[in-house]
């Protein structure tokens, strides 16, 4: 637990995407849960961000146990090893002097960039774009970056441009159903031009991001344009769903899948939590 925080303090954090990226809205939820662990403060923060799974996954197990904080050093303990396995196994999908594209910002995507180069001393270039309307992609350059890996940022709407320069396209999760994943705006296009270009396509994530319903998330329009005139309405999906049929494959912890092997898998594991 961070010195100082609240469950209040967590919460706004979520929203206001202070916290990005679906292990670290899970891991923040997990903290906000034991702070008050009851299921008046599991609704509030099942409220945060409808689109993650994750965190839900992970509250509704903690609102099973009897003893939560034993049970979230579990979650966690598992959700790290399941990382691990998935940095390792995205990988082999690299090769020297590869171009990848990748879309926003995953902490899982980065993580398998980051092995390849560091474990497996493999040079490639990652193509990315800056991922409007909170420039999440610049991030992920900056994160590269500092891994030793080169990396070439654009405007969103020189995607294709970038796109069709590469030999994979790697995406992160913000949630699985049975036959579509959900991911930053823009994912499901980004797809459709990857398949256009025969680039494969693989989105990577653990399966904990199982669901059987997916809610996408609309933000704040501020985020977009802060104007007040009556005659404009601005619009600000946060997440875009694509059919798992339109990819190559799924990484996860159980290594590299075509979707119904992964769809069949998660749905085991989460019968078992």
């Amino acid at each position: 637990m961070k010195r100082g925080e609240n469950l209040d303090k967590i919460l706004s954090d979520i929203v206001s995407v202070k916290i990005q990226g679906a292990e670290n809205i899970a891991r923040a939820g997990i903290r906000a849960f034991l702070l008050e662990p009851t299921r008046k403060s599991a609704k509030k923060i099942f409220k945060t961000r409808p689109t993650e799974p994750l965190m839900q996954n992970a509250i509704k197990t903690l609102l099973k146990s009897k003893l939560p904080s034993l049970t979230a050093k579990k979650f966690l303990k598992d959700l790290k090893k399941s990382h691990e396995k998935i940095a390792k196994c995205g990988a082999k999908l690299i090769k020297n002097d590869m171009n990848v594209y990748t879309h926003c910002h995953s902490s899982t995507v980065i993580d398998i960039l980051k092995y390849a180069r560091k474990k497996q001393k493999k040079k490639f270039v990652v193509y990315t774009t800056e991922v409007e309307p909170l420039l999440q992609g610049r991030t992920t350059a900056k994160d590269l970056a500092k891994a030793n890996i080169k990396v070439i940022i654009a405007p969103d709407l020189a995607a294709e441009q970038s796109l069709k320069k590469c030999d994979v396209f790697l995406f992160g999760a913000d949630a699985f159903t049975k036959t579509e994943v959900a991911n930053k705006i823009g994912t499901s296009t980004l797809v459709k031009l990857a398949k256009f270009h025969k680039i494969p396509r693989y989105s990577c994530g653990v399966s904990l991001k199982f669901t059987k319903k997916i809610r996408i998330e609309r933000r704040s329009s501020r985020e977009v344009w802060d104007e007040r005139d009556e005659g404009i309405e601005v619009i600000n999906p946060a997440f875009d769903k694509t059919k798992l049929k339109m990819l190559s494959g799924v990484v996860s912890e159980f290594g590299v899948l075509s979707s119904e092997s992964f769809v069949k898998r998660a749905r085991e594991k989460l019968k078992k939590i």
